[in-house]
């Protein structure tokens, strides 16, 4: 639980890439889900940096395989919560709610999911804290 602090950090910073590039998408015309997607793309690359290197140093594999596979892993989560966000902001626009507000359901779901792979699976197998 100690690191917790550092992973909210780390999950707000890579919210604010999600969302920036969510909202900049929108306004260049891109539909919604797909915006939604791009933008949480760019965050899972923010966070991967940021929970490598700030919030998980200790637990991170050394290059080779064990970094590779932590990476497959992280990205496998990522693809859970990708779902989570698409879904969400898909189900939110079919009940007549547009599209912010919707995203912002998205990202407390996804959260809570991520947060359970990642420190259980992704960095919990690594090298103990």
């Amino acid at each position: 639980m100690r690191k917790m602090p550092r992973y909210l950090g780390a999950s707000m910073a890579a919210l604010g890439v999600d969302m920036g590039g969510f909202m900049l998408l929108l306004r260049l015309g891109l539909a919604p889900v797909g915006a939604s997607a791009l933008g949480y793309a760019l965050g899972v690359v923010a966070h991967w940096c940021l929970s490598a290197h700030a919030v998980f140093p200790e637990n991170v594999e050394s290059a080779g395989v064990g970094r590779l596979r932590q990476q497959a892993l992280f990205a496998a989560s990522a693809l859970v919560g990708l779902g989570m966000t698409m879904g969400v902001v898909a189900l939110g626009m079919a009940a007549g709610l547009d599209p912010r507000p919707a995203k912002l359901a998205a990202v407390v779901a996804s959260f809570v999911a991520t947060y359970a792979l990642r420190a259980r699976i992704v960095f919990g197998g690594a090298r103990a804290a």
